[in-house]
This record gives structure tokens, sequence and C-alpha cells, in this order.
């Protein structure tokens, strides 16, 4: 059995290993794979399992992927895959769910806490020599913001949106949700669920954790933004295409916003004329929040069972 992974290098920059993968099949990694589809045909050739993290499969691809029989999203996210054709040439297709909740909440607070404290920018301050210029034991060149009392508004409430609302209770923040399906059960008095204007206009900070739909798309935009407080911040993990990124920049350099911290944007990796660049009081970081290796090893372990489960007639996490 032919098995081939378009695009190993993010899921595995050599601190795992595909020994999993290998006992079912000749296994050819490439780190990366051009997007483009005489580069990826060429690559899929006659293989019979394919893997992908970001690299499309298309329709026209499939059209000569005269072998394939399963194709294994290295992800969540399965919109890379033309899932409808693959079905109708019965292929199936699987992603992998729930890999990276903890791992992403986990750095949504690290951006909140880094816009409340700017704790890079006061290090090279340090660094560079203003305290040992200073002529007061302290001091500190940005606003410091302490979350107890704060309100978080967050976009969705899935596992991500969940395991976020926990940490922030932890911290004394005030929560609310605005999600398409509301969970009366995790309603308490620190945790409300309420329409999208209201929480527009009574968030702190407003957090993004729903998918990537047509109705989703661009939904933080200027008209949005002019409900927020000036004095909130947005940060997203999610989707960057939840954001017009235009509508953001102009928003911070005009100080609709006063921050925003961002693991993810339109279109990745980053283009040089991204408004967001030269926005002021911007954060971003290089989609980086699903990858602490723990996580990483999760979704390895659970693209092995869902090939194993697909070759023993049982597949899981079907996405198609």
């Amino acid at each position: 059995m032919k098995i081939i992974v378009l695009d190993g290098f993010t899921l595995n920059p050599r601190d795992l290993n595909w020994d999993g993968i290998s006992q079912f099949g000749d296994v050819t990694v490439y780190d990366r794979t051009p997007y483009n589809d005489d580069a990826i045909i060429k690559n899929i050739a006659d293989a019979d399992i394919v893997f992908t993290n970001k690299t499309p499969i298309n329709q026209h691809v499939l059209s000569k992927a005269t072998s394939l029989k399963y194709i294994g999203v290295l992800a969540t996210g399965f919109n890379v895959v033309d899932t409808e054709t693959a079905k109708q040439q019965n292929i199936v297709v699987t992603n992998v769910p729930d890999y990276s909740s903890v791992a992403v909440a986990q750095f949504t607070m690290a951006l909140i806490l880094e816009l409340c404290h700017h704790i890079g920018a006061h290090n090279k301050a340090v660094q560079q020599g203003d305290w040992i210029k200073s002529k007061d034991f302290s001091f500190w060149n940005y606003p410091l913001i302490e979350l107890a009392g704060k309100t978080l508004g967050l976009i969705g409430f899935g596992k991500i949106g969940k395991a976020t609302a926990k940490l922030a209770e932890a911290f004394g923040m005030n929560i609310l949700v605005y999600n398409r399906t509301v969970y009366s059960e995790f309603e308490s008095d620190s945790l409300k669920f309420v329409a999208l204007d209201e929480l527009l206009s009574n968030s702190d900070f407003i957090s993004l954790h729903c998918p990537l739909t047509p109705e989703t798309k661009n939904i933080i935009n200027e008209t949005n933004i002019n409900k927020m407080k000036h004095t909130a911040f947005l940060i997203n993990t999610s989707r960057g295409s939840l954001v017009n990124e235009k509508d953001l920049a102009e928003a911070l350099n005009n100080d609709k916003l006063v921050g925003a911290a961002l693991d993810v944007i339109s279109e990745e990796p980053m283009k040089a004329d991204n408004p967001l660049l030269k926005a002021k009081n911007c954060i971003i970081t290089p989609h980086i929040a699903w990858a602490p290796k723990e996580a990483r090893q999760r979704l390895m372990q659970t693209t092995i069972e869902n090939l194993k489960s697909f070759l023993e007639g049982k597949p899981l996490n079907v996405v198609n």
C-alpha cells in the first residue's frame, strides 16, 4: 500500500516520527508540496492513502488520483479537500477533531495577558538598558491591566471556547457568549449567553472561537467594530477570514480599538502588504496556538487511529 504525506513538516519538524503510519504501508513524506495541481498530482501519483495538512486537493487533482481510497486531513479544518468530489469517487476523508483545544485556549489567554502587561516590550526595554538608566525602582511603558472583573466576549462556544471560558473564569473574568446554540447548563453568575450586539458593546476583550462559514466570514468588520468599546481588545486564534483585516487595521490606527492579538490571518504565510503589519498595537504570531508538542502528539495518534479504523472497515471522524 502506497502512503503519501504531502506536507509533513509542520506536524513533525523532526521531533516526532511517522512509525505509526509506516506500519500500514510504504510511506513517503514530503516536508512541503507546492500549492499547484501539477506538483500535487506528481506527488500523489498512484497513492492509495494521502495525508494533507494545508495542501489543497481539489476536483482536478482528485480526477487524476485513480488509486486513491483515503485522505486523512492532519488538522480539524478540512476545507482544503473537495469532500463532495471525494465522496463521488468513493474516497473517504477524515479529520482530527479536538486535539488542540487545551493548547489553543492556553494560547488565547497568553495573548490576553500579553495585551495586559506587554511583557515582551518591557523585557526588550530592560535588555536595552532602560532599567539601568531609570531614576525609579520601577517603570512601565504601557498601561497595565488587571483581568479580574473585566468582561470577555466569546464568539463561538465549541470545545476551545469552553476551555477558554474556564481559564478566564479562573482569572475572575465575566464571560459573555454568542453562539448558534445556547447551552443553558453552562450559564452561571459569571457566564451568560447573549446576542451578538450585546456582546460587542459590553466586552472588554472579544475572542473568536467560531468556524469559518459564509455567515461568520468577516464577522469582525467596520460595522461591528463600531459597536465595540474603544477600549476593547480583539483576539483571534480561530480563522483569519473571520476578520476584515483592512477594517481592523483602520480601527486600530484610528483608536477605535485599543489593541488586537492575532494568531491567524486570511492568507498564510503572511503577505508583505497585509495592512495589519503596520497597524498600531497589533500583536501577530505565526499560527502557533495549535503547535505544542503535546498537541501534535495527540494529532499524530488520532491520525494513526483514523487510518487503522479505515483499513478495518470502521472509519472514524469521517467528514464526507
